[in-house]
């Protein structure tokens, strides 16, 4: 018989184990060894059922058993221990508690997914992963912040493969009374609600479900309630799923519903309110409106331009991607459909649709582009590497237009991993002997001081856990794909722990190239069966289900690794997940990224391999673009920019084999660099690669990478990056603009419509210059008087730039120098002369023009208003 209705029961614990609820439920435990140690020492066997839950393992015990644990004083120890821990971490003063004042009180920080834990199946991949390391390292790193989501009843989709092997998607739904969630309820017991109206009279209706990542609440909106109907109901259904309409709720209930569900989160808790808002990505941009709703009908209410002014100052926007294809963008009838029903009333639905407008050259008026909305709503916005940085500025170049791309306002702080979630305990440990308390976390330079013995001892270790995974991966994929147990013996011999193991795990769009390795299959194969430097690799990655392109990679890599003569040596592992990366990180030897240069935003699976001892095989994209210094990995070299697309992948595919098979597998078997005779006689024979002895060389590059790679690559480093870069001068910005009721944002949004008014009248008539020798020399001055016409506006009002440097065939100025010039005289008529200097220090052909920009104390950069005259 099935059951109509299912519920969960939870553990009632004695009371001398009862703070193992505590220890269970703060998802502290998901990166912190010593209680998941404590968790699986109280039933090993279970705990592997379990599949390492916490919350999951005490719904196993029975009450017997718990009764038995509560009076074993050595338990009851261990527990209290861990309780007190936890305790001290969650209230004692942490890194952000020493920078003072300045620093914002509170912190919001909005996105779509989370990926913090396999018990809490809430992301899809690198967006995810990386805001749940984010809220990690806030915690450790004591930062007042709060996070923002949704809550999908089925989370993102579980993977498998069909017999011919294709993807196919599955979807098993979650119930919040088993995961690591507490429902957030009124005085009155009461469940809280947040609800926003929709067309037709219709209400959608959302719980909030709290998960305490260590000191940081997060807060889930949950739209599957009885209140709402069958419509309403499916809205946080899945991760990414349904059509247009669909999506746009979800984001409208991300960002909207989710302001709401702080304002209430603010009240009961009396914390402070956010100063400072975070959207990670477009999809939470309507937080943005959200807020100008509130200051727009507040008792003493804000203007449009003055509301927008105030919400932008305290707003950061990050961008992730440099794909246009991978923003969202809506219909603009769609946006003011849902608008027109009435969910900011205070807010004119045409302002709202101005924001979202492509009104650029290139861009669709028609369009709404979530992207563009943010950068209009965050007065501070950057992309995730450098590179990504300069990819951004020019993706977006249209929103300010007469600016070079290196001057469009959008700053990088380059991705980090979460250390303590993502490294080894093997790893982490290794140094402990040497620094005491802290790990290879602690003191990366400790590494030096470990034998080359030791480590490679504890590769190989990693090498062979991770086989073992392996081999239970694909003997259960291929039992799913219809394969019978006496068709599967060969699965026992899968990999070898002696062969050099190359990693590629990510999400599976095409420009991330997952088959350019099948580009030669005849020389892949020859790599893999080489009798002297074999190699082997281990691939994963789930395509959106509305990918063909993508399914059809999958489905065209897998076919090969099913090929009985290469099937010991490369295998693709369905269902990519947190679970199965804390073993494929630091078991491969080597992690390979091959993405269309520049489409990778950063890329942060390769820094987990980083400091697991990984080196990296990559494009130069992303992160990679500015941490590889030659030493701690391999750059495969990309075609030119006149390549089609058929040759661009040719060639590179043959670098990367190149790379391969002369540099990385040589070095790994001892046959390059420096070493020692042990080594030459450690290269093995075609069965098992390498038997003994420790490569010097490949040893040395691992030293190397976890030293400098190791605090690079730390969200840590990430993290205290935001809240110097970006989060204090928001705060900062947001509250001078509230202060004194709002005076500094009134006075700004007066400025700014008066300004943008006028700003046509603003041109330049006539330049004089000077001072250079008759033929001009190197330490010659320029000087230069330039007679501008401003009309209304006054000399304070703009910056007045002389722009100058070397020129190319086409006059474009290169390596610009600026220098301001000050007014010198009043003509009348707004009419005035400025004046300035520059030396000049550069042989060659030389330029230089002026331009005029608006200048105000409340912007946050010269290109803020996106308004510029050049001469």
């Amino acid at each position: 018989m099935k059951a109509i209705r299912r519920f969960t029961v939870r553990t009632v614990l004695p009371e001398p184990i009862a703070a193992l609820d505590t220890l269970a439920t703060n998802l502290r435990w998901s990166w912190h060894q010593p209680t998941r140690d404590l968790f699986a020492g109280l039933d090993p066997e279970l705990w592997e059922e379990s599949r390492h839950d916490p919350a999951g393992l005490l719904g196993l015990i029975t009450r017997e058993q718990l009764q038995r644990l509560a009076l074993d004083p050595d338990v009851v120890a261990r527990v209290r221990a861990a309780e007190e821990d936890l305790r001290a971490y969650l209230e004692e003063p942490r890194w952000y508690q020493g920078l003072g004042a300045g620093a914002p009180k509170c912190i919001a920080y909005f996105s779509p997914e989370y990926g913090i834990t396999e018990v809490l199946p809430q992301y899809s991949g690198g967006l995810g992963i990386l805001a749940g390391d984010h809220l990690k390292s806030a915690s450790d790193l004591g930062v007042p912040l709060i996070g923002v989501g949704l809550l999908y009843q089925a989370g993102y989709f579980k993977q498998s493969l069909s017999r011919d092997a294709w993807q196919q998607e599955t979807y098993p739904v979650l119930d919040p009374d088993a995961l690591p969630l507490t429902l957030l309820k009124e005085a009155d017991g009461t469940a809280c609600v947040v609800t926003l109206p929709l067309p037709n009279g219709r209400k959608l209706h959302a719980h909030i479900w709290r998960a305490d990542v260590g000191r940081v609440p997060l807060l889930l909106l949950d739209s599957n309630m009885p209140a709402n109907d069958d419509g309403a109901r499916s809205i946080t259904d899945r991760l990414y799923g349904g059509g247009g309409d669909h999506r746009l709720q979800q984001e409208l209930l991300l960002g909207m519903g989710g302001v709401k569900a702080l304002r209430i989160f603010q009240r009961l808790t009396g914390g402070p309110a956010p100063e400072v808002f975070h959207t990670n990505e477009g999809h939470a941009g309507f937080l943005g409106i959200e807020r100008i709703q509130e200051l727009m009908s507040a008792s003493q209410p804000l203007t449009w331009d003055e509301a927008l002014v105030a919400g932008r100052a305290s707003t950061v926007f990050t961008t992730h991607t440099p794909v246009a294809a991978g923003i969202d963008r809506f219909d603009a009838a769609q946006i003011k459909y849902f608008f027109d029903a009435g969910l900011a009333p205070a807010v004119p639905t045409s302002k709202v649709l101005e924001l979202g407008r492509e009104s650029y050259e290139g861009g669709d008026p028609s369009v709404f582009n979530m992207a563009v909305m943010g950068l209009r709503l965050a007065q501070r916005a950057n992309g995730v590497a450098k590179l990504h940085g300069r990819v951004s500025r020019e993706m977006f170049s249209g929103l300010w237009p007469g600016f070079d791309h290196s001057e469009v306002p959008i700053t990088s702080v380059t991705n980090g991993v979460h250390v303590p979630t993502w490294i080894d305990p093997r790893i982490n440990a290794m140094a402990e002997d040497l620094a005491p308390g802290g790990g290879v976390g602690g003191r990366w330079d400790v590494v030096f001081n470990v034998s080359d013995e030791k480590i490679w001892q504890i590769r190989r270790e990693l090498r062979a856990r991770l086989i073992e995974d392996v081999r239970r991966r694909v003997r259960a994929a291929w039992h799913k794909r219809g394969a019978g147990e006496a068709e599967l013996t060969w699965t026992d011999s899968i990999l070898s722990p002696d062969v050099l193991t190359i990693g590629f795990a990510r999400r599976v769009p095409t420009y991330k190239r997952l088959t350019l390795m099948l580009r030669d299959p005849a020389r892949l194969k020859r790599l893999l069966l080489d009798p002297e430097h074999p190699i082997q690799i281990v691939i994963a990655g789930k395509s959106h289900p509305a990918d063909d392109a993508g399914k059809k990679m999958i489905q065209d890599l897998v076919r090969f690794t099913d090929d009985p003569e290469v099937r010991h040596r490369i295998v693709f592992l369905p269902n990519y997940d947190i679970a199965m990366a804390r073993t494929l990180f630091p078991g491969c030897d080597v992690w390979l990224n091959n993405p269309l240069r520049p489409l990778e935003a950063c890329g942060t699976s390769g820094m987990k391999a980083a400091i697991n001892g990984s080196l990296n095989l990559s494009v130069l994209d992303g992160w990679w673009d500015e941490l590889y210094d030659g030493s701690n990995g391999w750059a495969i070299p990309t075609a030119s920019g006149g390549a089609s697309a058929h040759e661009r992948d040719d060639i590179e595919a043959a670098a990367l084999y190149e790379l391969i098979e002369t540099q990385v597998a040589p070095r790994f078997y001892g046959h390059a660099g420096t070493q020692t005779g042990a080594e030459s006689a450690g290269a093995a024979g075609p069965s098992s690669g390498r038997a003994e002895g420790a490569p010097t060389s490949w040893i040395s590059m691992i030293k190397h990478t976890l030293s400098f790679l190791g605090p690079a690559v730390s969200a840590d480093r990430m993290v205290g990056d935001y809240v110097n870069e970006l989060y204090t001068p928001a705060a900062q910005a947001g509250r001078a603009a509230v202060a004194e009721d709002y005076r500094a944002a009134r006075e700004l949004a007066a400025w700014t419509k008066h300004v943008r008014s006028n700003w046509s009248q603003v041109h330049v008539e006539h330049i004089d210059s000077g001072g250079l020798s008759e033929v001009p020399q190197i330490g010659d001055k320029l000087n230069v008087s330039t007679y501008l016409n401003l009309g209304v506006l006054n000399p304070s009002d703009v910056l007045v730039e002389l722009a100058y440097g070397k020129v190319d065939e086409a006059d474009q100025l290169t390596g610009v120098g600026l220098t301001e010039l000050e007014p010198s005289e009043h003509l009348g008529n707004g009419r005035y002369v400025f004046a300035g200097a520059a030396m000049i220090e550069h042989s060659g052909a030389f330029g230089y023009t002026v331009r005029v920009i608006p200048r105000h104390e409340g912007l946050a950069s010269k290109a803020e208003l996106g308004l510029v005259v050049n001469a």
